[in-house]
């Protein structure tokens, strides 16, 4: 274990927990490399997330209601 890794208490759901040690037996990958690279993955998707919330901050707001009479309007509904 490396220096720069902290320790944790997490809860599972049972079931998600044996799902877990079953998949790291058959993949040969430590629990805990499974749900660093899962949570890796996840910070990773919210970053990509964030950033296109960014590239479209300039564009005007179309309220949900207004678009969809659009769509009636426009035939596609």
């Amino acid at each position: 274990m490396s220096l720069l890794t902290k320790r944790a208490t997490v809860y599972f759901d049972p079931k998600l927990h044996r799902a877990l040690r079953i998949k790291s037996a058959e993949t040969s990958k430590s629990m805990s490399e499974m749900i660093n690279n899962a949570i890796r993955e996840s910070l990773s998707e919210d970053a990509e997330d964030l950033a296109a919330f960014d590239d479209r901050v300039g564009e005007p707001l179309v309220a949900f209601e207004t678009y969809l009479k659009e769509l009636k309007r426009d035939g596609k509904i």
